[in-house]
C-alpha cells in the first residue's frame, strides 16, 4: 500500500465541476484583479472568521509584513515571535526593519508560551505575534490579556487554524489585525500562492488595503509607499467555492486525529498531538515526536526512513529552527539557545493527515509506527 503525505483527489474531484464553473465566470468577466470575485470572497471569509473586514493579498507573508506596516512597525521596533514556527513570521518583521524577539513554545502543544512572553517584552517591544502551529489554537486569552497590560499589539498569525478556537472564538479575530495563508497545501488552500489579512479595526483595514495597492486608494494617486501584492480574481473565486466546504473538511480532520490517537496513544518512544484546555484544533498537521532525537538509534529520522520504505510520505516540519537557519547569522544565536524549539526540530514528525484519508490508510501507518517501536 502507498499512503502520500499529502493528496488533494478528494477534495479537488468532488469540486472538479464547481470549481469550473469559477474559473469560466472569470475567465468570461475579463477582470482578473481587485473585481467581484475578490469583494465576494474578502466578504465571506471575513464572515467565517467573525471579523468585519478581510483584504485580500498575494500570500501569507505578504499578510504579515502589510499587518506590520498599518501599525507603523520598524526600524528599532522589537516583535515576539515563536521560537518554534516557519521562518516566514520571523521574515516578516525583517522586512520592516524591525527585531524578532523569539519566545519558547510550550511543550505539549508546540505553541508559544503564555507564560514566557512578559519575560521577553522591553521598551522596544510593539507587537506579539502568536502562530497557531500545526492548526492548534494557540491561547489567545492570556496572549491578549499580556498584550493590554504592556499596551502591546497583537497580530496572529493564522496559516495553518483557519476554523479553530480558543474560550469559543475563532482564530483570526483575536488581533488587531491578522494573517492569513492559502497556500495550496494549507486546509483552505488556493491553487497558488495566496493569502488574506482579518480585522475588526476599519481603520486599519483601509491602511492594509491601501498598502497591498500600490499605496493607492484612488487609481494613479499614490498616498503612501506601497506594495503589489492583490489576491487575484481566479483565486479568490476558487477560494470562495472550497470555503463552502472547510468546516465539513475540518470535521474530517478531527475524526482522522482522533483515529491516530487512539491507536498510537500508549506507544513507549511516541509522543501525540496535545490540544491546550479551552481551545481546538483543525489538525493542519499532526505531528508526532519520538523520545529519541534524529540522528540517534530508533530516533525520527530511522523512524521515516522505515515509514518511506513502508510506502507511508511524511515530512518534518521544520526541521532547522529559525534561529538556528544562516539567514538569521547576524543574531549569533547558537545551538543551545531555545532549547525547546531544537528539541521539536529534532523530534518531530508529520504523519499523513487529509480529508479523504482511509481508515486502512490510517491503519498501515500506525501498524507501521508500532512496528517500529
Amino acid at each position: 500500500m502507498q499512503v502520500p503525505f499529502l493528496s488533494f483527489n478528494k477534495m479537488h474531484n468532488e469540486l472538479k465541476v464547481e470549481i469550473s464553473q469559477a474559473f469560466n465566470k472569470v475567465y468570461d468577466s475579463h477582470w482578473y484583479i481587485m473585481g467581484n470575485c475578490l469583494k465576494a470572497f474578502e466578504a465571506n471569509y471575513a464572515a467565517y472568521c467573525k471579523t468585519k473586514y478581510c483584504a485580500g493579498v498575494a500570500n501569507g507573508l505578504d499578510a504579515i509584513i502589510i499587518a506590520l506596516k498599518t501599525l507603523n512597525i520598524g526600524p528599532g521596533d522589537e516583535i515576539i515571535v515563536p521560537s518554534n514556527t516557519y521562518i516566514a513570521t520571523w521574515l516578516a518583521a525583517s522586512y520592516v526593519g524591525a527585531t524578532p524577539i523569539p519566545v519558547e513554545p510550550r511543550m505539549d502543544t508546540y505553541n508559544i508560551d503564555p507564560d514566557l512572553i512578559e519575560k521577553a517584552i522591553t521598551k522596544k517591544t510593539k507587537v506579539i505575534i502568536p502562530v497557531h502551529l500545526y492548526g492548534q489554537a494557540c491561547e489567545m486569552d492570556k496572549i491578549m490579556a499580556i498584550a493590554k497590560k504592556h499596551n502591546l499589539f497583537v497580530i496572529e498569525d493564522n496559516a495553518q487554524a483557519q476554523g479553530a478556537k480558543c474560550n469559543g472564538q475563532i482564530t483570526g479575530s483575536f488581533g488587531d489585525i491578522n494573517a492569513t495563508s492559502f497556500y495550496p497545501g494549507k486546509n483552505l488552500g488556493a491553487l497558488g500562492d495566496a493569502g488574506a489579512i482579518t480585522t475588526n479595526n476599519e481603520e486599519l483595514y483601509t491602511r492594509a488595503n491601501i498598502i497591498r495597492n500600490y499605496g493607492s486608494e484612488k487609481k494613479y494617486y499614490n498616498e503612501i509607499k506601497g506594495i503589489n501584492s492583490r489576491l487575484d480574481e481566479l483565486q479568490a473565486a476558487i477560494l470562495d467555492v472550497k470555503l463552502k466546504y472547510l468546516d465539513a473538511w475540518t470535521i474530517e480532520r478531527n475524526e482522522i486525529a482522533a483515529k491516530y490517537n487512539s491507536r498510537l496513544k500508549n506507544i513507549s518512544g511516541l509522543t501525540i498531538p496535545v490540544t491546550a484546555a479551552n481551545c481546538t484544533a483543525v489538525y493542519h498537521l499532526y505531528v508526532v515526536r519520538t523520545k529519541k532525537p534524529a540522528s540517534a538509534a530508533g530516533g525520527r529520522n530511522e523512524l521515516q526512513e522505515h515509514l518511506t520504505k513502508n510506502g507511508i510520505g511524511t515530512l518534518i516540519h521544520y526541521p532547522i529552527p529559525a534561529h538556528l537557519q544562516q539567514a538569521y547569522k547576524e543574531f549569533n544565536y547558537k545551538k543551545g539557545d531555545f532549547p525547546i524549539a531544537e528539541e521539536i526540530a529534532e523530534t518531530c514528525l508529520s504523519l499523513p493527515l487529509y480529508p479523504g484519508l482511509k481508515d486502512e490508510e490510517i491503519d498501515f501507518v500506525c501498524d507501521a509506527i508500532k512496528a517500529f517501536f
